[in-house]
């Protein structure tokens, strides 16, 4: 598998990107990784929009897809050339919150703009143009990452031929939004996020991040599979204790353990807020415009995904399908909740490369 990392600039003092609500940046560069070979014809190029923490690195060792981007596999690479850029606002390589602002010489924090999925997918477009891509074989994305892919087939409905929507949403629900605004209150409320001045302090809001992902990662799995991984099992078969105490307790500490390393807080503030206000069908003609340049949509949900359920698939594929737009909904069973799209549920890899292989 042919595997390359990139760092690019595709915005600059001449060529600003102008956000949706505004802000103006003037330096963006993004990271992103490819895979496999790119066709003489350029027509075999399949973009992968990665979700809220993930980053560039989807396949290879390590990567967070690898169990379905490689050679052979659903997504094969030795058929098709792999795109994923770590998106606007990341902190894996991307312009985000945590960068330099060109003009203080200091990290934006708190003063970077608001930004939006239509933001996200305008530096994508960018880097098509980079790569000399005019038309996508396949756009696939889960969670935040399926949001990413509808509304670029809104945005620009002559680029993509199969759009795969995974475990997504096309408007978050209350309950969504109040779990995000819980883990940005734990972030903004730790003395030592600092009004978002933390990256030359020394210091960093480590406890209120890793409060927000513990919250975050029990919504990403089901009952049914914490049940059966960890039940009511301990640490010690001693007397009761305020420490961490049950196996699942545990797991959860190591699950924020590991994120610390990897993730930081200004991204995770920026990018759960992209997502509470998404909500691309309040524009009457937002499903017939993405369909109209002859993409077709795979909308994938998960039986025991709550955070977002079958019914946000079924409520965008009909919106979809109201408007002629041709693409099918499949709910997949599993017992991982969210996480599944991450996983390989029995059928699952199968039916993408189905859709992936279908003429």
């Amino acid at each position: 598998m042919t595997e390359s990392a990139e760092r690019v600039v595709l915005a600059t003092e001449d060529d600003p990107l102008i956000l949706e609500h505004g802000g103006r940046l003037a330096h963006v560069e993004v990271a992103y990784e490819t895979w496999g070979e790119l066709a003489p014809a350029r027509d075999n190029v399949v973009f992968v929009a990665h979700a809220l923490t993930g980053d560039a690195h989807a396949a290879g060792e390590g990567g967070w897809w690898a169990n379905l981007i490689g050679p052979g596999l659903a997504i094969d690479t030795d058929r098709f050339f792999v795109v994923c850029p770590n998106l606007l606002g990341g902190c894996r390589g991307t312009t985000g919150p945590s960068s330099v602002d060109p003009a203080t010489g200091r990290p934006w924090g708190l003063d970077f703009p608001l930004f939006t999925v239509r933001d996200l997918v305008a530096l994508h477009r960018r880097l098509l143009a980079h790569l000399g891509v005019e038309r996508l074989y396949a756009a696939v994305g889960g969670s935040l990452g399926g949001m990413q892919v509808l509304q670029w087939a809104i945005e620009d409905p002559e680029a993509i031929e199969r759009a795969v929507v995974i475990a997504a949403s096309s408007r978050l629900s209350a309950q969504n939004i109040a779990f995000s605004a819980v883990a940005r209150d734990a972030i903004m409320r730790d003395p030592d996020f600092q009004g978002g001045a933390y990256l030359t302090s020394g210091r960093r809001p480590d406890h209120g991040l890793a409060v927000a992902r513990r919250m975050a990662h029990i919504t990403y799995v089901s009952e049914e599979s914490l049940e059966t991984k960890f039940g009511r099992e301990r640490l010690t078969d001693g007397p009761p204790r305020h420490e961490t105490d049950f196996q699942v307790e545990a797991y959860l500490d190591h699950q924020a353990e590991v994120f610390l390393e990897r993730f930081d807080a200004l991204s995770y503030l920026y990018l759960t807020r992209v997502m509470d206000y998404f909500d691309p069908f309040v524009d009457p003609e937002a499903a017939v415009r993405a369909g109209s340049g002859g993409t077709r949509f795979l909308v994938v949900s998960f039986d025991t995904d709550w955070r977002f359920p079958t019914a946000h698939s079924r409520r965008l594929h009909e919106h979809l399908a109201a408007a002629g737009t041709a693409g099918e909904h499949v709910e997949v069973a599993s017992p991982w909740g969210h996480d599944s799209f991450l996983l390989q549920p029995p059928g699952y890899h199968d039916l993408l490369r189905g859709f992936l292989d279908a003429p």
